[in-house]
């Protein structure tokens, strides 16, 4: 729920701030500086007075001028305004998260902290060798899981085999058997070696801090080929209400902690232009769309209230120019890259990634590329505690078997 607004707080107009700035003899050198004023008591929830009273502190303080510039603004705004009560506003404006629920979740657990549990369930079987060599007896033996029947969706499941995609001008022949005409495949850094990883590199281990830099650069670098390359005029920022169609700029977020669907999806404004103000969507008007968060979009709509954008179009990512090779490849290359996780929601057998060694065995390609999890942690036997043994253990175990 919104917070109520303030009793006998003066509605935020371009006359209010202007008055306020009289009195401390501020003046506006620009015919934006007016509406800058109007935008920036919107997105920072300041009225007429606090906003005075910011700026005489900060140019008082910087010796600057009584003329206020566009430039000037947008340096108050960057120097004062974003980083003034930045944890009261992302909880008020209802953000999903806030700097220190991003340090819980980046943080380092301290070694030892979380213990394995002692439970067992009630008949757990022994431990033995590996004996079999079907894909139930390689890839969930008895010391992994106690049960291993195979998975009803998966072997009950449509379109098997199926070809939903296909890329390459048509005809494209295919390779034959692996090591046709005796052709290998070299692998080699790609870029300068300053770029690349010389050593172990542990991820998901950054400040929060960092993490919201590195995010609100990427926004506006991909902020500038959106516009370059959709011939956009600029962007709008998502406090400010709009009867008539404007474009903002930001990246997908969920208001809840669940899936991402039509009703949960709002759009995170841009630092520069909305100061990260989310603003829930609503995609009626749209015919079709596809969005995923953190999905850096600019967005085309009405916003009458200033809370809820009716989108009417959604200009998305530039896909980026497919690499040319500067040397000539000496014939065909076939890459396979498949992704996890390799077991069905509901069984511990792989079958999933057996079929796929089946079909490898079949078309060897050149390279074969494998993306995690092999193990989902939302796995029905992984949650009810049925895996007696670590994750490591059933990765290792996978790549015996590969």
């Amino acid at each position: 729920m919104e917070p109520e607004p303030e009793r006998g707080r003066e509605p935020v107009t371009a006359e209010a701030v202007l008055r306020e700035l009289r009195l401390f003899e501020l003046r506006c050198q620009g015919e934006d500086v007016p509406d800058k004023l109007v935008e920036l008591c919107l997105t920072h929830g300041l009225g007429p007075v606090a906003l005075a009273n910011e700026l005489l502190a900060f140019v008082t303080s910087k010796d600057l001028d009584l003329q206020l510039t566009p430039e000037g603004l947008h340096a108050f705004e960057h120097e004062v305004l974003s980083r003034r009560g930045r944890r009261g506003r992302d909880e008020r404006r209802g953000l999903p998260y806030d700097i220190h629920s991003l340090q819980e979740l980046y943080l380092r657990p301290p070694r030892g902290s979380q213990k394995r549990s002692n439970s067992t369930p009630e008949t757990p079987r022994p431990k033995r060798a590996l004996t079999s060599r079907s894909p139930y007896g390689l890839f969930s033996p008895g010391s992994f899981s106690p049960s291993v029947t195979p998975s009803q969706k998966y072997s009950s499941r449509g379109g098997r085999g199926e070809v939903v995609a296909t890329f390459g001008p048509p005809g494209w022949p295919r390779r034959g058997p692996a090591g046709a005409g005796g052709l290998g495949c070299p692998v080699r850094l790609f870029g300068s070696p300053e770029r690349s990883l010389s050593k172990p590199y542990r991820t998901m281990f950054h400040r929060a801090l960092d993490l919201r830099e590195a995010l609100a650069a990427r926004v506006e670098e991909l902020g500038e080929v959106l516009r370059r390359h959709h011939g956009l005029q600029g962007f709008s920022s998502t406090s400010l209400p709009a009867q008539e169609s404007v474009t903002v700029l930001g990246h997908i977020g969920c208001d809840g902690n669940g899936r991402l669907n039509a009703s949960s999806v709002l759009l995170l404004g841009d630092r520069d232009t909305s100061g990260g103000a989310p603003l829930p969507l609503d995609l009626s008007e749209l015919s079709e769309y596809s969005l995923f968060p953190g999905q850096v979009v600019a967005l085309e709509g009405t916003n009458p209230t200033g809370r809820r954008m009716v989108v009417t179009k959604v200009y998305e990512g530039v896909p980026l120019p497919f690499h040319t090779p500067t040397e000539p490849m000496a014939g065909e290359r076939q890459v396979l890259v498949a992704c996890g996780p390799f077991t069905p929601s509901d069984s511990l057998a792989f079958e999933p990634l057996s079929d796929l060694l089946d079909l490898l065995g079949r078309d060897p390609p050149d390279l074969c590329v494998l993306f995690g999890p092999f193990l989902d942690s939302k796995n029905e036997q992984v949650e009810s505690c049925q895996l007696l043994s670590p994750f490591s253990d059933v990765f290792r175990l996978c790549l015996r078997t590969i």
